[in-house]
């Protein structure tokens, strides 16, 4: 019975694209000059598992490229190479060119071949080999130096280590690669097998003697295929037609490789979670246990609520005690249930993080600038649907940091500082939220000359003198920028108003902190996860609404001295030393509310979109946790409204979009056939 491998194809794709993010850390990591083992054998084991996975699978030119990654490492790893500048270099090159490789794979896309034999040749000629030569075609030379082309027989003895298996290796595989040198004998040793009932379908039990005929073998040849499985397997190879010709008996060196080796470790390093790219993620065995422990406490539950069935016209008090604790039990168990099921999709920022040492690395040398990048609480969990669309605006104000922020050696040496500029990216659980920092010791945001381009677009009036917020908000304006130069890393206008929406749209905020000549901080506030949601129940007349606790600043009576009306039928509240405008919910959606009496109701002031608001409610009935369904896709997009929820008692209420409320406040009052009522007039 054939086994079909394609059904395992996935699995090496994430694993290499796994193996690829250490690759790359690791030799950023790498100090010029120095050697650290435990990094280059890190880097080198990760490339050996790529180029034994491609191999087994077939994808011979990946394990090609990747062999001669390995090779290099290889020397570097034995002490026979520097770490220098040009190297990891190269080695990165190769990293990128060996992700677009298996990307391409996995994608059915064609490769881009003249980079691939560009970074071929550049790696060769530091293994000091003839460029584009194939290792397995180049033919050995004898003492004379006369190459030796003549007709060869080798014997191979295989005896693959009973965990081969596991590794995702498959002998079969190798014998159809020996079977592209030359003629292949083979035969099996079957003394190791045992009984069938004690057999484990996942071990190897077998070894092999094979025969090897053909023109022009070589054993470098033979020896790479199957290095694959060299850390796996004890190999003999013998040249028999040596000892045959010239009536000499020669025998080529007999290898032994084990694991332990030169120091290097078990072949597959240890799984992790997938990349955000993934549509499944691992989880850890802890979670699991815990899930599966809570379900067994709902049984448990459930079994005691079982007992009381019956009469309830009979219920004594003492069964009526067992059923509070019942339910009160259940509640608990639901509650603890719901947040571990949630904790299975949280993963380790980490894995948003990883992609920046890189991208600073690039963008320093790119920019002729010396940065210290520092990353702190990388292990901050955070919803994977979170984390997906979160990477995108990190990358943009990263690189905003370093291309805005920090200043050229030069500049930052003649005001005091040091030559070399610090960019810390932070992340950290506040509050029920995730909050992430990006900040810098830069130069810091010139006010003035954000205030003087707002003045130049028409932003704000000549003679307006907005407060230090407020600047800092018309940076997130479209197409607002105070850069001299345009460059291809930043500085065109586009993005930062782009980067605010993709945030708010993950029903977060961001903040901007300044000092100028000392540096810049971002600050984004975050849901842990976009499933749940805190939010505060109000009645609005008849129906119930929900208001998210994030976009909520305080609820309070409205006092009737502080309402004022502007511009015939607007009206703003004076709350302390600014005016606000009220939002009346139930006129931008139709509905009705027990009173047009706004002295009657109550102010929940929200901000969202920069701007604050209040917003007219009847009352407030409580705070709680609400599962979100999209009302996009179950209805049809509605202005205001974010989604929806099924209460308690089995009623829908719908959970208010606060940008949206803002933004329709500002349109003229009525619902949709008012308003086209008084278009058509």
């Amino acid at each position: 019975m054939s086994i079909d491998i394609t059904q395992f194809h996935q699995t090496f794709f994430e694993e290499s694209f796994e193996g690829l993010d250490v690759m790359e850390s690791g030799l950023l990591e790498l100090d010029i000059g120095a050697v650290d083992s435990d990094v280059i054998n890190a880097i080198f084991r990760a490339a050996h598992s790529i180029k034994g996975g491609s191999a087994t699978f077939g994808f011979t030119n990946i394990a090609t490229f990747t062999h001669a990654m390995e090779t290099l490492l290889d020397e570097i790893r034995d002490g026979n190479r520097a770490v220098s500048t040009e190297i990891v270099d190269i080695l990165l090159q190769s990293v990128d060119c060996l992700r677009d490789m298996i990307t391409a794979q996995r994608d059915g896309e064609e490769n881009d071949q003249e980079r691939i034999d560009q970074l071929q040749k550049e790696l060769d000629t530091l293994l000091g080999k003839e460029p584009g030569k194939d290792v397995s075609k180049q033919h050995t030379e004898d003492e004379t130096g006369v190459e030796n082309a003549l007709p060869s027989e080798w014997i191979i003895s295989f005896t693959p280590q009973p965990h081969l298996l596991k590794t995702g290796n498959d002998p079969a595989l190798l014998f159809r690669e020996l079977q592209s040198l030359g003629d292949l004998e083979i035969e099996a040793d079957t003394g190791k097998l045992p009984p069938l009932a004690e057999m484990d379908p996942e071990s190897c039990y077998l070894s092999w003697k094979l025969r090897l005929r053909g023109d022009a073998i070589t054993e470098e040849a033979i020896r790479e295929i199957f290095s694959w499985v060299e850390d796996d397997c004890d190999l003999e190879i013998r040249n028999a037609s040596s000892e045959v010709r010239g009536g000499e008996k020669r025998e080529t060196e007999k290898t032994e490789e084990r694991v332990g080796e030169k120091g290097a470790p078990p072949k597959k390093p240890g799984k992790k979670p997938l990349t955000p790219e993934s549509s499944s993620i691992r989880v850890s065995i802890d979670k699991v246990d815990t899930l599966i422990n809570m379900v067994g406490e709902l049984v448990i539950t459930q079994s005691m609520m079982g007992n009381l069935d019956g009469d309830f016209e009979d219920f004594d008090h003492a069964r009526l005690e067992q059923l509070r604790e019942g339910l009160s039990l259940l509640e608990r168990n639901i509650r603890e249930l719901q947040e571990s099921v949630m904790r299975i999709r949280m993963l380790p920022i980490s894995f948003v993080f990883s992609r920046f040492p890189r991208m600073v690395h690039d963008l320093s040398q790119k920019l002729g600038k010396q940065i210290n990048f520092e990353m702190s609480g990388e292990q901050t969990e955070l919803d994977k649907t979170v984390m997906e669309k979160i990477g995108d605006p990190l990358v943009h104000l990263v690189r905003n940091s370093i291309d805005h922020g920090i200043e050229p050696p030069e500049v930052r040496r003649q005001r005091g500082k040091p030559e070399m500029g610090s960019v810390h990216l932070n992340a950290f659980h506040k509050g029920g939220n995730i909050v992430i920092e990006i900040s810098d010791d830069g130069a810091g945001l010139n006010k003035e000359r954000i205030l003087e381009k707002a003045r130049e677009k028409g932003l704000i009036e000549e003679d307006c003198q907005p407060s230090e917020e407020k600047i800092y908000e018309l940076l997130f304006q479209p197409g607002f920028s105070t850069a001299e130069t345009v460059s291809d890393i930043s500085g065109r206008g586009v993005g930062m108003d782009v980067v605010r929406r993709n945030i708010r749209e993950l029903g977060g905020n961001i903040d901007v902190t300044s000092s100028e000549g000392q540096g810049t901080t971002f600050t984004i506030r975050l849901p842990l996860t976009l499933a749940i949601l805190d939010g505060q129940l109000v009645r609005i007349g008849r129906e119930t609404y929900i208001i998210p606790l994030i976009s909520i600043i305080e609820s309070l009576l409205i006092a009737p001295g502080n309402i004022n009306s502007i511009a015939s039928k607007s009206e703003v509240y004076k709350l302390r030393d600014e005016y606000i405008p009220i939002v009346r919910t139930h006129e931008l959606f139709g509905t009705r509310a027990d009173s047009d009496n706004i002295e009657e109701g109550l102010l929940v002031v929200i901000e969202g979109d920069g701007q604050k608001a209040g917003l007219y409610v009847d009352e407030l009935l409580g705070q709680q946790q609400v599962v979100i369904k999209s009302l996009e896709t179950n209805y049809q997009k509605v202005d205001g409204i974010s989604g929806a929820t099924i209460l308690g008692d089995g009623t829908v209420a719908l959970i208010l979009d606060v940008e949206g409320l803002i933004g329709m406040s500002r349109r003229p009052r009525g619902n949709k056939a008012q308003q086209e009522e008084r278009a058509v007039a």
